[in-house]
């Protein structure tokens, strides 16, 4: 038995008690299988993100990519899935949603501009970026930490993968999701997980709205192919099997759409965007997003990583 679980099953709604809702006061029931109410940090929330329905949904304006990390409002159990539907995006921009946990409790104010790299270059902070094709708008996703410390993954196809090793199961673990790029809007469903007797799940609330197909999503997009995950690692090169965990660290990503190399060298040094990227960055902020200092499109030099 892991040593957390005695833990959560004898002093959850304490926790949440001590910790605040943070947010809207939702009717629930609890019981034998209530996991407790589940919904976003009212209190630790981007710059650019609103929260509504309780809490329960998070829109990230449209004429940023960034500033658009969330936390859940309390610490998840281990096998617990967190259930997420993407309603809103954008083709605007490149990257897509990014899912992970910390072992930092969420502090009242804006976090970070990004999940990655600025909090996971941070301990107790974890995170992966998913591939386009799988955050489209009306995709449902889970994401959990199992007993073994990894992060798995669920999505459309039914199929489980993992994402990442090496969590720190020893601590209580609030989930974090970034509705970086091409994501706009996400919907928190809820979470399960399952045990001896049955299937235990967050409370009950108010149904949701359904997806918005607006204009917002420019380019029809197709569901996502079961061979997406094993077959595309160019895409998302975080999103691996069991025989490739050891090539992770060694990956040298875009930090703005993780999925092209970073082959653009700025005038500050830092070798962090693909070109494509590097255009739009230099064009619309004009600064490194690493450290804010000013670039323009002439400094730019491309170099060819073999």
């Amino acid at each position: 038995m892991h040593p957390l679980r005695g833990v959560y099953r004898n002093s959850s709604f304490k926790v949440v008690k001590q910790m605040g809702f943070n947010g809207a006061d939702l009717p629930h029931k609890c019981g034998l299988f209530c996991l407790g109410p589940l919904a976003f940090h009212t209190g630790a929330v981007g710059d650019r993100i609103t929260l509504t329905c309780g809490a329960r949904c998070a829109e990230r304006a449209w004429d940023t990519f960034r500033n658009g990390v969330v936390f859940s409002n309390r610490p998840v159990r281990v096998e617990e899935k967190v259930r997420l539907r993407v309603d809103r995006s954008t083709s605007h921009w490149t990257g897509a949603l990014r899912v992970g946990f910390t072992t930092i409790q969420p502090a009242h104010g804006p976090p970070a501009d990004m999940a990655i790299p600025n909090l996971t270059k941070q301990p107790g902070y974890w995170a992966v970026p998913l591939p386009e094709d799988c955050a489209w708008p009306g995709s449902e996703l889970q994401f959990w930490v199992n007993r073994k410390g990894r992060l798995m993954y669920r999505g459309q196809d039914g199929q489980k993968y993992q994402l990442l090793v090496g969590l720190d199961i020893s601590r209580p673990l609030w989930a974090m999701i970034d509705l970086y790029g091409q994501t706009c809007t996400v919907a928190l469903l809820g979470s399960e997980k399952k045990c001896l007797f049955g299937t235990k799940k967050s409370c009950p609330t108010f149904a949701l709205p359904p997806p918005s197909h607006g204009d917002c999503w420019s380019c029809k997009k197709s569901p996502p192919s079961p061979e997406l995950f094993e077959n595309n690692h160019s895409r998302c090169p975080s999103i691996i099997d069991n025989q490739r965990t050891e090539d992770f660290d060694t990956l040298e990503d875009c930090v703005v759409c993780m999925s092209r190399e970073a082959c653009v060298i700025l005038r500050c040094g830092h070798q962090c965007l693909c070109m494509s990227c590097a255009n739009r960055v230099v064009t619309d902020f004009g600064t490194c997003p690493l450290c804010r200092q000013p670039i323009t499109q002439r400094r730019i030099k491309s170099m060819q990583i073999t």
